[in-house]
């Protein structure tokens, strides 16, 4: 039958699942935020074993000890993010031609075809049968079928009419099976829902791989990061890696400056040839405009920052578990991560609302910027007077310090919109959305294993049946033989002035070339809108 053309009674169509941005980033991140903080999570179940002291106080404190001692310990870490959407097409039958429970999906995104979808479809499935059994569609043997069909219609048209007057009349009796499925419509599945977030699991998620691997040395003053994403399906297989060196000492990060050096000479450098090969992109994080001493401030007060929001955290929050009760998690955790947790020691959870998880980050946030900003109200001041247009920029706004200040604005603006937001919002009664689950794994002599943060993020049609994002961190002692780039040349191994260039200075250089006329047509047109262009490009169009 032809769709109806109304649009004054049905709903937005859905858009297709799609993985949020802001999630997805910061579910990535866990492996960088846990190198730096030293990581946090939390377990589940209750063990036979445990003894009456092992109560949630004793998990809370366990934890915030292994967390606090880690920040002084040099260990190697290897952290690996998956993704999954099964859960929403996991339990869910093919489309059922019946008047549809709430674990069916549906066949329409529009409330008001739905009886006539399902008239439909289920005409459709008899009349295939028909013809696979070279019959005639109006044959006797159908005829009980026909009228399974037609009865099934007519119930349901007139369930939905009943339905309808219901919402203005509260005498109107609906019956109970299409009373939940109406009242709940736009929360259930439809085929179509389904088939896409299977074509999505099976076509990027699955092949999809993303790791991290690197050491933490606080007393040398280094850490090392060896991002990677791979994605490998039956006939194609591709991997990008990204080589990170922090020295945390002379406050440089070093980039691998291959991965850069090919779109740089397409788009602006069209000199720069192969000077980039087997080099790394020096950055330095101070180039003298910050205060003295604020690198060491700012790692202090983040962990000052982050151990007050521990602190609050309600131990109700933190339990221990046997490892065992691991394995009935629902959905399932992915299995080449369970065998490190499965051999823990011990193992606690943490489990907050989403709600409750954004307000603990909040918490965090706003203790940070309180104590940079204590410390430091020149940051702060200056940067709430800075300029409001391009023209008015002022000569410095490339500069450390500047672009410190721009950070700590936008970390204000963020705790202020969080405080409208809570302003603006009922209490959190850590129902409405699933659940963060946070596990340490904890070894005989009190040390942090291993870590894991389950995150699930709502679909568009279901609060509780959405993607999901596992994030497993494992410790290890670092072996002298292992090296921590291990796709690099041993040369390479670590940053100096031989083997690096030093973005600033390269900065300049370049910067010269498009002065003196010279450059891609691109990066002409780049550097011609950057602030102060005209005194930078000799004031020449």
């Amino acid at each position: 039958m032809k769709k109806s053309q109304q649009t004054h009674t049905s709903r937005p169509p859905r858009a297709s699942t799609i993985i949020n941005g802001h999630a997805v980033f910061a579910s990535a991140l866990v492996a960088g935020a846990a190198l730096l903080t030293g990581c946090q999570s939390t377990s589940l179940g209750q063990s036979n074993a445990m003894t009456a002291t092992q109560t949630s106080v004793a998990a809370k404190t366990a934890v915030a000890s292994a967390l606090q001692a880690q920040r002084r310990q040099s260990f190697r870490y290897h952290s690996n993010l998956e993704i999954s959407n099964k859960q929403q097409f996991d339990g869910i039958t093919a489309q059922s031609t019946t008047n549809n429970g709430a674990n069916n999906p549906v066949t329409t995104d529009d409330i008001y075809q739905y009886c006539e979808d399902t008239h439909d479809e289920a005409y459709a499935a008899l009349l295939a049968q028909a013809e696979e059994q070279k019959q005639d569609i109006s044959a006797t043997i159908y005829d009980a079928q026909r009228a399974t069909i037609k009865q099934s219609y007519l119930a349901c048209t007139d369930a939905y009419q009943a339905w309808q007057d219901s919402q203005y009349d509260s005498e109107v009796s609906v019956p109970a099976d299409y009373q939940k499925l109406f009242d709940n419509y736009d929360a259930q599945p439809t085929a179509q829902g389904i088939k896409k977030a299977k074509l999505l699991d099976a076509y990027l998620l699955k092949p999809l791989s993303i790791n991290a691997q690197g050491v933490y040395q606080p007393m040398a003053g280094k850490a090392t990061m060896l991002a990677s994403a791979q994605y490998q399906a039956r006939n194609h297989q591709s991997s990008l890696n990204q080589p990170v060196y922090i020295d945390f000492k002379n406050g440089d990060i070093y980039l691998w400056a291959d991965n850069f050096a090919m779109i740089n000479s397409k788009l602006l450098d069209d000199k720069l040839g192969t000077t980039w090969q087997n080099k790394w992109l020096k950055v330095t994080l101070d180039d003298g405009t910050l205060p003295k001493g604020f690198g060491k401030a700012v790692i202090t007060h983040h962990f000052a920052a982050l151990d007050a929001a521990f602190a609050a955290a309600p131990a109700s929050q933190f339990e221990y578990v046997a490892a065992t009760s691991l394995t009935a998690l629902s959905p399932k955790l992915p299995a080449h991560q369970m065998p490190a947790m499965l051999a823990s020691e011990q193992v606690i959870r943490r489990t907050q609302s989403a709600t409750s998880h954004e307000q603990s980050y909040q918490e965090y946030m706003r203790g940070f910027y309180e104590r940079i900003s204590e410390q430091y109200p020149e940051l702060v001041n200056d940067s709430a007077d800075g300029a409001d247009s391009a023209s008015d920029i002022a000569p410095d706004i490339f500069t450390s310090k500047a672009l410190v200040q721009q950070v700590l604005t936008i970390i204000k603006n963020s705790i202020d919109a969080a405080d409208d937001t809570v302003a603006s919002r009922t209490v959190d009664t850590g129902a409405e959305t699933p659940n963060v689950q946070t596990l340490y794994g904890i070894d005989e002599r009190g040390r942090l294993i291993w870590q894991h943060l389950r995150r699930e993020f709502p679909s568009e049609t279901n609060q509780h049946k959405g993607v999901v994002i596992d994030a497993m961190q494992q410790y290890s002692a670092i072996r002298p033989k292992d090296a921590a780039f291990p796709n690099l040349p041993s040369d390479v191994q670590v940053p100096n002035a031989r083997n690096s260039v030093d973005a600033r200075e390269y900065g300049r250089e370049l910067m010269q070339y498009y002065r003196d006329g010279n450059g891609t047509a691109i990066g002409k047109m780049v550097f011609k809108a950057l602030p102060l262009s005209q005194e930078r490009l000799g004031g020449t169009d």
